[in-house]
């Protein structure tokens, strides 16, 4: 009996995220600007001799039937697409969830992938992260984006926009290979070890997104994504990709309190005194990971100013990918 498994990419978010929550781009359109990376979350899939429900992630549960799961995601994952009995579900990731890196989103797609394959259907990436967007913000209710499920079903660098009337397109970024060689090598992200639901932070941001000045900032994002776009698409400089990194940083922390905590707001700073171009707290904030994009000969200089673990991440062309194992 074969088992099929997904793999699907986690994603850095560069600018314009708080622009695909329904409250903002209801209003307005929102644009997102970001890539894939090759950090991944893999779903394996099983049909079992019996009727029983198996899915292990960071604990296992064991029933009689899907709606009987704990995990909302995969239990209306599994609704939706009627599977119900006789099913063995793994879940393992490469990097753990809250560190905002967009793991809920990735798990979505990967899981709604992984369970058309077992039932012997190609799904398009649009279907697949339209249908995650869906599961997540329709049907668990989740106070989500949808940046990070099309990032993950697509893989790339992209800039996604969300329309009022629900559309969302997904635009490949045209970038000089050199340039994305560029980007790879001059980009840290350091683990603050904050872990953080995004839900709870993503909540503040939809609050901001209704009017006023919070919605002139979160335009603001927007536009700075859609900024990076044409810099990316036309050979421009790190130092100006740096600069908008920073802005759009600093936008988002006028959103709100909950966005960033002072011990990140610290080591950033030192980041930029060491040479660091820009960065960020990566997905809804206040925890996870902190962006830094420095040029190769400062990162030493940068990782001690930090004094956090790192690691470096490159670009995932291919979106979630599907495996057939004897």
């Amino acid at each position: 009996m074969a088992v099929l498994v997904s793999r699907t990419p986690l994603r850095v978010s560069f600018a314009g995220g708080g622009t695909d929550l329904p409250p903002f781009y209801r209003v307005e359109t929102g644009g997102v600007t970001g890539m894939a990376v090759d950090r991944y979350v893999y779903i394996g899939v099983n049909r079992r001799t019996d009727d029983r429900v198996r899915f292990s992630y960071s604990r296992t549960e064991n029933v009689d039937s899907a709606e009987e799961l704990e995990h909302p995601i995969a239990r209306e994952a599994l609704r939706l697409l009627g599977v119900t009995h006789g099913v063995e579900i793994v879940s393992v990731a490469d990097v753990p969830a809250g560190t905002g890196l967009g793991s809920s989103g990735s798990f979505t797609v990967g899981l709604l992938a992984a369970l058309h394959a077992l039932a012997g259907r190609a799904v398009p990436p649009a279907e697949l992260a339209a249908q995650a967007c869906h599961v997540e913000l329709d049907l668990v209710g989740e106070p989500v984006g949808k940046q990070d499920q099309y990032l993950a079903a697509f893989g790339g660098l992209r800039h996604v926009r969300f329309h009022p009337d629900e559309r969302v397109t997904v635009e490949s970024v045209s970038c000089p290979p050199a340039l994305v060689r560029r980007l790879q090598a001059g980009l840290l992200l350091f683990d603050t070890g904050v872990a953080r639901r995004a839900g709870s932070v993503l909540a503040g941001v939809a609050a901001a997104a209704g009017g006023g000045r919070e919605h002139q900032t979160l335009c603001r994002m927007r536009d700075i994504a859609t900024a990076m776009r044409e810099l990316l698409s036309t050979g421009g400089d790190m130092a100006a990709f740096g600069r908008l990194l920073h802005e759009g940083w600093e936008c988002k922390r006028r959103l709100g309190g909950f966005v960033s905590v002072p011990d990140v707001d610290r080591r950033y700073a030192r980041a930029l005194a060491a040479g660091a171009l820009g960065g960020k707290l990566l997905g809804a904030g206040g925890g996870g990971f902190l962006l830094v994009l420095a040029p190769p000969g400062r990162h030493a200089a940068v990782r001690d100013a930090v004094g956090l673990p790192h690691l470096q991440v490159r670009l995932d062309t291919k979106g979630t990918c599907l495996y057939r194992l004897r």
